[in-house]
């Protein structure tokens, strides 16, 4: 009898557990479609949207940050017809912190800091442990407003640690991403190479 009812309550501490956890991401994705708490480069009236889910210590994103998102800048976004959705993947502590700091930026600083951090990646990641990393990385968000205090408490904000982790699991259940750079456009993952002239000739098609 007491086995039976400690079942159950366990039971039912699973479903209470499991109805927090989808509330989270069902949370989390119904303001992915706001756009509101994302870094977003283009019109919101564009006919196309790409998100790109990048961890920002890998070198395949810097790589596609540094030379195509320009090509499509220069093409489609400057010319009102491509919206760009930049979403956070990290895929390791160091890429987690630095989005940490990402998130904790103004939002009219944000795509600089981007564009630095990519520029600089192999620089800023060059630390032998993770706390060489932090302080590589800080000296180049003291440019961009981050004070050493507000960086240390970027790094312990759980509010912006769940914000980033939700995103991840949502990415990973609504688009099978497992992998950076992740391309979506218009809601369907972009399968294959990530090059400019791949995404040029799905634009193309939708516009």
């Amino acid at each position: 009898m007491i086995g039976s009812n400690l079942n159950i309550k366990i039971f039912f501490l699973i479903k209470i557990i499991l109805f927090f956890f989808i509330f989270l991401v069902k949370s989390y994705s119904d303001n992915l479609e706001k756009n509101d708490s994302l870094i977003v480069l283009g019109s919101d009236t564009a006919i196309v949207k790409i998100k790109i889910f990048s961890s920002l210590t890998c070198p395949h994103c810097a790589d596609f940050h540094t030379k195509v998102v320009p090509e499509i800048k220069r093409e489609y976004i400057d010319t009102g017809k491509v919206q760009l959705i930049f979403i956070d993947f990290p895929l390791d502590q160091a890429a987690f912190n630095a989005s940490k700091i990402l998130n904790c930026l103004d939002k009219t600083k944000q795509i600089t800091f981007l564009d630095t951090i990519y520029e600089t990646q192999m620089k800023w990641t060059s630390g032998s442990n993770l706390d060489d990393i932090n302080k590589n990385l800080k000296k180049i968000v003291k440019n961009l407003g981050i004070s050493p205090a507000k960086f240390d408490k970027c790094l312990i904000d759980e509010v912006i640690s769940d914000k980033i982790l939700n995103g991840r699991i949502d990415a990973s259940q609504k688009y099978s991403i497992d992998s950076t750079p992740a391309i979506v456009i218009n809601e369907k993952k972009l399968e294959g190479s990530v090059s400019f002239k791949s995404i040029k000739k799905k634009i193309e098609k939708l516009i």
